[in-house]
């Protein structure tokens, strides 16, 4: 599986290959929970086929979907940064198909070799960047002072 786009695309061909040796292929079912807003972040994805639902809780009302993740695409950001906790919930909209790495195994390999860790956290940095400003559009549409008040959130 080639994995040159997102997260790997921003390294080197040798600290790309560094990683994938990490990774290993795995698949979810369509539905399927791949992680839970609150549990132990200690793994991550590379989606290679299909695509998965980001959802936030929100107490008083359904789980609200937040973006979407493809082809290409990290999975997880919370691995990286303490606590380790994920921020959000992901289901597999469709068969996924992709890497799955180990948290700390990359973040050892990070410590060891300082130039893919900083290229790591950049790459990642950049990717909380694009979903945080995602989230906050979704919640200000929905439950900003212009907003229906009875527009549902939607399950994921």
């Amino acid at each position: 599986m080639q994995t040159t786009t997102g997260l790997l695309g921003e390294l080197t061909p040798e600290q790309r290959e560094r990683v994938r040796s990490l990774g290993y292929e795995v698949r979810f079912d369509a539905g399927e929970r791949i992680f839970e807003e609150g549990a132990r972040a200690d793994r991550f994805w590379i989606l290679h086929t299909g695509s998965a639902t980001l959802a936030m809780h929100i107490p008083g009302h359904r789980d609200v979907a937040i973006d979407h993740v493809r082809h290409g695409e990290l999975l997880g950001w919370s691995w990286m940064f303490q606590p380790y906790v994920w921020s959000l919930a992901a289901q597999a909209d469709s068969p996924v198909r992709a890497l799955e790495f180990d948290a700390l195994s990359v973040r050892v390999l990070c410590e060891e070799d300082k130039a893919l860790g900083l290229a790591m956290t950049r790459t990642v940095a950049a990717v909380m960047g694009d979903r945080l400003q995602r989230c906050r559009a979704k919640l200000v549409d929905l439950f900003g002072p212009y907003a229906p008040h009875d527009r549902a959130a939607g399950p994921i």
